[in-house]
C-alpha cells in the first residue's frame, strides 16, 4: 500500500514538471486530431493512407537534417506536398490505392534512410524518429498543433453535412452538387498536416494507430455518425492522457505506451459490442 502511494506520489511530482506537462498537452492535442480526422478516414478506406505518410515521413525528415534546419518544419511542407502528389496519382491513374501508396511510401523510406546515411550521427537518433519522443515536445509545437486542430474543428463543423455524404454516398454527394474534390483534396492535406506535426511525438511507425485505432473502437461504440466523430475524438485524448499516466507510472516508453492503451480500449469496445449483441 505504502509503495503504490509512494509511486503515485512520485507520478504527481513528475507531472509538475513543464516538459512533462508539454508532453500530455502533445498527447492530447495529437490524440483529438487522430480521432477527428481518423473517424472518417477508415470509412473511406484511407487508413493506409496515414501509414503510408508516416513511412514516407522519413524522406521528408532527412530532408531537413541535410538541410540543416529542424526537421518538423521541413516535414510539414513535404507532408502537404505528398498528399497532393498521392491525390494527383489516385485521379489519374487505373492502379489500385493499396498498391499505389505501398510504392510511394516504401520508395520514399528507402530514399529517406539512404541521405540520412549522409550525416554523421543519424544512427543515434533514428529510434526516437521510428518510434517518436513526446517529451521532446516544445512550445511551439503545441502553438501548432493546437491552431491545427482548431482549422480541422472548424473545417469539419462548416462542412459536416457534405462530409458525411462524401463518405458514406460519393456519388449522390456530388449529384448535389459538392465539389468532391476540392473537399477530398483539402480534407487530405489537414490529414497531411495532422500526421506530419505528430510524426515528433509519436514517430514514424506509431502514427498510423492514434488515427486508426480510436477511430475504429468509436465505430463499435456508436450507431449515429455524430456520436461516432466525437467518440472517436474523445477515445484518442483520452487514451493519451492514460497512456502518458501508465508510462510515468511503469518508467516505459510513452508513444508505444499510448497505442497500447489504445489497443486495450479497442479490444474493451469489442467485448461491449459482443455482451450487447446477447
Amino acid at each position: 500500500m505504502l509503495t503504490l502511494q509512494a509511486e503515485f506520489t512520485r507520478v504527481l511530482e513528475l507531472f509538475q514538471l513543464p516538459f512533462m506537462q508539454r508532453a500530455l498537452m502533445g498527447g492530447v492535442l495529437t490524440g483529438l486530431m487522430g480521432g477527428l480526422l481518423g473517424s472518417f478516414v477508415i470509412l473511406r478506406q484511407l487508413s493506409f493512407f496515414s501509414d503510408a505518410l508516416g513511412h514516407s515521413a522519413l524522406l521528408g525528415i532527412s530532408l531537413g537534417f541535410l538541410l540543416g534546419f529542424d526537421p518538423t518544419w521541413g516535414l510539414l511542407p513535404f507532408a502537404v506536398l505528398f498528399a497532393l502528389c498521392v491525390t494527383y496519382f489516385l485521379e489519374h491513374t487505373h492502379l489500385w490505392t493499396d498498391a499505389l501508396l505501398n510504392v510511394i511510401y516504401s520508395s520514399s523510406l528507402a530514399i529517406g534512410v539512404i541521405l540520412l546515411s549522409f550525416r554523421e550521427g543519424y544512427r543515434g537518433g533514428i529510434t526516437n524518429l521510428l518510434f517518436g519522443d513526446i517529451l521532446a515536445v516544445q512550445g511551439t509545437d503545441l502553438v501548432f498543433s493546437a491552431l491545427l486542430l482548431m482549422v480541422c474543428v472548424t473545417f469539419i463543423g462548416l462542412t459536416l453535412r457534405s462530409q458525411i455524404l462524401l463518405t458514406l454516398n460519393e456519388p449522390m454527394a456530388i449529384a448535389r452538387g459538392v465539389s468532391a474534390s476540392v473537399q477530398r483534396t483539402t480534407f487530405i492535406v489537414l490529414l497531411s498536416l495532422a500526421v506530419g506535426i505528430s510524426i515528433k511525438a509519436i514517430g514514424v511507425l506509431l502514427i498510423s494507430a492514434f488515427v486508426v485505432i480510436p477511430a475504429c473502437a468509436a465505430r463499435l461504440l456508436s450507431r449515429r455518425f455524430t456520436h461516432y466523430i466525437w467518440i472517436s475524438a474523445g477515445l484518442g485524448a483520452f487514451s493519451a492522457v492514460v497512456g502518458m499516466l501508465v508510462s510515468a507510472l511503469f518508467d516505459l516508453p510513452s508513444g508505444p505506451s499510448i497505442v497500447t492503451v489504445q489497443l486495450a480500449f479497442f479490444l474493451g469496445a469489442i467485448f461491449m459490442t459482443r455482451v450487447r449483441a446477447f
